[in-house]
């Protein structure tokens, strides 16, 4: 498939990144590449194969969801480096006042 610098432009403005055209014709190559490879999957024939999750056959038992023994606030907290009370202090990360 071919991808075109005018793409990778775009597809870097939506990402809100800032490419230099080095960045955008080495991405521009290493896009298509990828874009090349997929076709090529797509052009597999899978309609014989079933569904997986993993390449290997794995055993993921389920356990009952059973409300059980809480840890007391004090041992929760003892090695927190901040806390307000019984609850955790961690630094503001969202905007606002």
């Amino acid at each position: 498939m071919a991808l075109h610098k005018a793409e990778v432009e775009e597809i870097a403005l939506l990402a809100r990144l800032q490419l230099s055209d080095e960045e955008i014709e080495r991405f521009t190559r290493q896009l298509a590449s990828i874009l090349e490879h997929m076709d090529a999957l797509r052009a597999l024939d899978t309609s014989g194969v079933e569904p997986t999750t993993h390449a290997v056959p794995m055993a993921a038992p389920l356990r009952a969801d059973l409300v059980g023994e809480s840890l007391p606030a004090e041992r929760a907290l003892a090695a927190a480096p901040a806390r307000v009370g019984d609850l955790f202090e961690v630094p503001k990360f969202v905007g606002g006042s």
